[in-house]
């Protein structure tokens, strides 16, 4: 059950380069949480309530018209390999934050395994074609 939201997640970079039209993030965007949304009400029965309203509008403008139109735009613009390298990067993000939010020392163990698993990542999948792009970094 773990592994079935890294790989559905990671359809994202498979849909966008060989099934949505290139260079329209936010048609992409639209399509993907469109569905999910009309879902989302479907199953809950009901409409949002007094200050839900507003919130509900900030939520679904800042998902729609920021998050997913950038996601969008950068699985279009860096090679899938040069996302999951990127990617890998995120326990060592989650140790930092640890130290800045939780007040956890940091280890040297967390920070150089996490490092191991960059490398890692990058012996696997990055190619000698890889080349980081500014807009889609």
């Amino acid at each position: 059950m773990t592994a079935l939201a890294p790989a559905t997640w990671g359809t994202t970079y498979i849909v966008t380069t060989h099934l949505l039209p290139a260079g329209h993030p936010l048609f992409a965007a639209f399509m993907r949480t469109l569905p999910a949304g009309i879902i989302a009400v479907g199953l809950s029965r009901q409409l949002p309530r007094g200050s839900w309203w507003w919130k509900s509008f900030v939520l679904g403008g800042l998902n729609m018209a920021a998050f997913f139109p950038l996601l969008f735009l950068s699985a279009q613009r860096l090679p899938g390999g040069v996302a999951a390298t990127l990617g890998a990067v995120q326990p060592i993000i989650v140790a930092l934050l640890a130290v800045a939010v939780l007040h956890e020392q940091l280890s040297g163990w967390r920070l150089g395994w996490g490092v191991v698993g960059v490398v890692g990542v990058a012996l696997v999948v990055l190619g000698p074609s890889a080349a980081l792009d500014p807009v889609g970094v």
